[in-house]
């Protein structure tokens, strides 16, 4: 299972620099609903609901999401081997919550600061590429 972090919905759906391979795609892929949030926050602030909004609800849609568990909750408010900022915290909270329940998750991030802490905390980096030759591009009907 791959836990898919905001930055990775935000690449694939923005068609930014770098996305993830089409492959990711048609794995289990998990996110805290907190991803949910984050991506629909990021499509108004830059005005393109109606642009992008077809798009992310499909994209969101190949996700599962988890809750915000109160002991993912609780594991935020523990140190982390390194600084993140809050909402990252709360995602790593939430894959180390779904490794403590004996899931095999790997994260998929292309945050290097949330890449480096979950590494320090043993969370195993999904390999993400790092062009566009092996992205799928996700359209409105």
């Amino acid at each position: 299972m791959i836990y898919v972090d905001t930055s990775v919905l935000l690449a694939q759906l923005l068609s930014e620099d770098r996305r993830p391979p089409v492959t990711l795609w048609n794995q289990p892929l998990i996110a805290s609903r907190l991803a949910e949030y984050e991506v629909w926050n990021c499509i108004h602030a830059r005005q393109l609901a109606e642009s992008h909004g077809e798009a992310a609800r499909q994209l969101i849609a190949r996700v599962s999401m988890v809750e915000l568990s109160p002991m993912a909750l609780r594991r935020a408010l523990d140190p982390f081997p390194g600084t993140l900022r809050t909402l990252d915290a709360l995602h790593l909270a939430s894959v180390d919550y779904l490794r403590s329940q004996r899931l095999l998750v790997t994260l998929a991030t292309y945050d290097e600061r949330m890449a480096r802490v979950a590494t320090e905390m043993s969370i195993p980096l999904e390999p993400l590429a790092d062009d566009l030759s092996g992205s799928v591009a996700l359209r409105s009907s």
